[in-house]
């Protein structure tokens, strides 16, 4: 089932009622002439069960200890936004899976050659990826990236992740003038940054649900960073981003500012379609599938992760 990405940009009181989240908004709940029938009217409720993603943003919603405590007890990943309304923040469960001492234990205990191996098939897999939406929106001369890919060694020791980000930024986005990829650089990198926070939330959300404690990477190890391995498994995910980014960029000019519009559009994020294990699948569940793999290479029972292919 594919959890809905619930996003809040305006003034309201979340709480929770019978197993579901209450939305209820101030300025008729504080409005003496409005009927309180048309109060109870005014309600919207949805059931926890079927949400995956909620992103806060703003700095007058209010919401219950009580809906807090079952959005995690169901896995949601909570997203909060600073007063520029960009991702700041993430929320997630403690536990989300029956045998996760043991997931942990196993993951602790993964060696460094298997590290090594599992970040080479990353890397390749984004390479690859990255060279795949090149070739389909730019058309563009890809080979050599698809050699870099093929080129990737254990733990990717010659860096070629860096090379083909080179060349894969320097032809993405043409059309924008000395475009650079960098958090505080020009748009669409904020289109780009709230993108991969949502993405970042799911691939968070799904290792949880398979046992995993996101902080402990297989390449990132950035001792203030929470959420490491989500930032080493995200990373072939994130071309299929970028290609949504590309196609706002190409219909409109106007849609490299990120506006409220352009964030409704980017809530598609958990619904792409992927191929994965020869199969088209929306990218939230291609991504359990990617976690339920990785812990299969840490327990022993598989050498591969499951990642994305371009379709």
């Amino acid at each position: 089932m594919i959890k809905k990405t619930l996003y809040f940009g305006n003034p309201a009181y979340l709480s929770l009622r019978n197993s579901q989240l209450v939305l209820r908004l101030p300025e008729i709940e504080k409005n003496d002439t409005v009927s309180d029938f048309f109060k109870k009217e005014s309600e919207r409720t949805i059931p926890i069960e079927d949400i995956g993603v909620i992103i806060l943003d703003h700095q007058q919603i209010t919401i219950t200890h009580g809906l807090l405590e079952m959005l995690l007890d169901n896995n949601c990943a909570i997203i909060t936004c600073d007063s520029s309304h960009l991702p700041v923040g993430l929320m997630l469960p403690l536990c989300g899976n029956t045998t996760q001492s043991e997931r942990f234990r196993e993951q602790i205990d993964a060696s460094i050659p298997l590290k090594k191996q599992l970040w080479q098939q990353t890397i390749k897999s984004k390479i690859e990826n990255q060279a795949s939406l090149l070739e389909e929106k730019r058309k563009v001369i890809v080979k050599n990236m698809r050699i870099w890919a093929n080129d990737v060694k254990s733990g990717d020791p010659d860096n070629y992740e860096a090379r083909a980000a080179v060349y894969y930024w320097a032809n993405l986005f043409p059309h924008i003038p000395d475009f650079t990829r960098h958090r505080e650089g020009i748009a669409p990198n904020s289109l780009l940054n709230y993108g991969y926070a949502i993405l970042r939330a799911i691939v968070a959300r799904s290792l949880v649900g398979s046992g995993l404690l996101p902080t402990l990477g297989i390449h990132h190890h950035n001792k203030y960073n929470a959420y490491c391995l989500a930032d080493d498994i995200m990373e072939p995910y994130r071309p299929f981003v970028d290609k949504l980014i590309v196609g706002l960029t190409e219909k409109d000019l106007k849609s490299e500012t990120l506006t409220p519009e352009i964030k409704m559009k980017l809530l598609s994020i958990p619904v792409l379609d992927v191929m994965i294990n020869g199969k088209r699948s929306p990218l939230m569940i291609a991504i359990s599938q990617t976690t339920a793999s990785l812990y299969k290479c840490f327990s022993g029972e598989a050498r591969k992760i499951s990642y994305p292919e371009w379709g």
